[in-house]
């Protein structure tokens, strides 16, 4: 048995995932907070690139709640050739290739390992067909400019397993790759 790499992550209608803290509060309730709380809860790790890591290791350490609470519990891992030093509790370094550094933690035991964020990461896993899930919640929102999920030339074929409303508009969706 292996890990599961679950994506987990919020994105404008065009697709795009940047600064998702400037575009998306406004669209969050009580059902959709509960519904993320839950991915998190089944969560047994993170996993990060350097980038978001460094940004939630900023904020995270310094919030309470369920959430937070949460985040600052579970196992953390950044993928980063540069990185020496982590301050948040819990963090494992991987370091060299991003994708042999992942396939080997993936291997290494069971469990759900979240990735939010790291574009750059889950574009280069997807690329290796290591990502087993994605939970997608697009606003209705199209913002036009900004960084997305997917790059130019990606192709991968999704099968739908879930979808949700949200009273907001948003929309749940949760995609299995399909083997190739």
């Amino acid at each position: 048995m292996s890990q599961t790499i679950v994506v987990t992550e919020f994105l404008s209608l065009d697709g795009v995932m940047e600064d998702p803290q400037n575009w998306n509060m406004s669209y969050v309730e009580e059902t959709l907070g509960a519904d993320v709380q839950s991915e998190l809860d089944r969560a047994t790790g993170l996993l990060y690139g350097r980038t978001t890591y460094d940004g939630m290791a900023a904020a995270w350490p310094k919030r309470a709640g369920a959430a937070a609470d949460r985040f600052n519990g579970l196992p953390k891992y950044v993928v980063s050739n540069s990185l020496t030093d982590t301050s948040w509790a819990g963090t494992t370094i991987l370091r060299g290739d991003a994708v042999r550094a992942v396939s080997e933690l993936k291997a290494s035991g069971e469990g759900r390992l979240l990735i939010w964020g790291s574009r750059r990461l889950v574009q280069s896993l997807a690329a290796a067909s290591l990502v087993d899930e994605y939970v997608l919640y697009v606003h209705p929102l199209v913002l036009g400019k900004g960084v997305r999920l997917f790059g130019e030339g990606h192709h991968e074929k999704l099968e739908l397993t879930d979808t949700k409303t949200y009273a907001r508009g948003v929309v749940g969706l949760r995609f299995r790759p399909v083997a190739k």
